[in-house]
């Protein structure tokens, strides 16, 4: 593990000013101008393009099945499934997918991106490196520009409280007196000794997220990928695009890029994940053994309830339930 130690808590402090989700009436905004790539879907196997385009005011982030010409809206209450990534279903058109979309939506989150078209020509993200660190690139080569409106965000007013299997849990709580943005406690317990307990504290930032989230690799244990092949999944995972542990090693030749670069992956999943509220979140955050399953219940458990938050800023209500259309690219 490069030498360092199996249990870490670390702590980060930002700017409240540069908070993602806080500041004085943050304003919307989009790309400069479209950028694309090519990759691997990490489950499929498949090999995809994606394009990150321009959207107008009040558009949000929504992905685009090229191949057949169907919108999805990003948003929580569209994840179909949670296992090993976050998919997203059209709502009326069976089998219609696009998955792994939780580190291309952290990156649009840390870059303050708040109205995109995601376009893939397949059902699955191209996982890149596995981290956000090359679609963050992308975003900044493309360049981003205000919009004249205020960016959707909204407060917890009341602590939201979730439960898992083998003692996960997650809370979203009221945001501490003079305080923006997402504060995040991750921790994280694992039987392989390459992983162990970590913890992990961020006032989630742009600057921050940049420093110490974005260069950060899924990650899985090596018992785990035969079954998960069979199962039809990882088909294009590498030890170019993901960190594989086999109990107390580390097999990937260059090792870990920083320390605490597990639970560091978790917050980011957190971010993407938490980011299909559609609008940013003034919370205090509280996790044990997160995944993309309990970050989702947590968005509809905040939702559930109309007295657990309130909108400070947007130009447009913050939606919580399915619109009864979605566009058609």
């Amino acid at each position: 593990m490069d030498g360092f130690p199996h249990s870490v808590t670390m702590f980060a402090p930002d700017n409240a000013a540069d908070a993602l989700m806080g500041g004085a009436r943050p304003m919307q905004h989009t790309l400069k101008t479209p950028i694309d790539c090519v990759g691997t879907g990490l489950h499929s196997g498949i090999r995809v393009a994606m394009a990150l385009r321009p959207a107008a005011i009040g558009h949000g982030i929504v992905f685009r099945r090229r191949d057949l010409g169907v919108d999805i809206p990003a948003r929580f209450y569209l994840v179909a499934d949670t296992q090993l990534c976050t998919v997203l279903a059209h709502p009326t058109i069976a089998g219609v997918r696009v998955g792994t979309v939780e580190h291309v939506m952290a990156a649009l989150t840390a870059t303050g991106v708040t109205n995109a078209v995601v376009e893939v020509d397949g059902p699955e993200l191209p996982i890149l490196d596995g981290s956000a660190a090359n679609i963050v690139f992308l975003i900044d080569c493309a360049g981003v520009v205000a919009q004249d409106a205020a960016q959707a965000a909204i407060s917890v007013t009341r602590t939201v409280r979730v439960q898992g299997p083998n003692g996960a849990w997650a809370e979203l709580s009221p945001p501490a007196p003079g305080v923006s943005g997402l504060d995040a406690h991750v921790s994280i317990a694992f039987d392989a000794p390459a992983i162990g307990t970590q913890s992990f504290d961020l006032h989630v930032t742009s600057a921050g997220f940049r420093r110490e989230l974005a260069s950060a690799r899924t990650f899985c244990l090596l018992a785990e990928v035969e079954a998960m092949q069979a199962a039809g999944m990882a088909r294009g995972g590498t030890l170019d695009n993901a960190v594989v542990v086999d109990g107390t090693r580390v097999l990937n030749p260059a090792g870990l890029r920083m320390e605490g670069e597990f639970v560091r992956h978790k917050l980011l999943d957190i971010v993407g994940d938490l980011a299909l509220a559609g609008a940013a979140i003034h919370a205090g955050l509280r996790t044990h053994r997160p995944g993309h399953g309990l970050n989702n219940l947590l968005l509809r458990q905040l939702f559930a309830d109309a007295a657990n938050w309130r909108q400070v800023d947007g130009a447009t209500p913050v939606a919580t339930s399915m619109a009864p259309r979605v566009a058609h690219g």
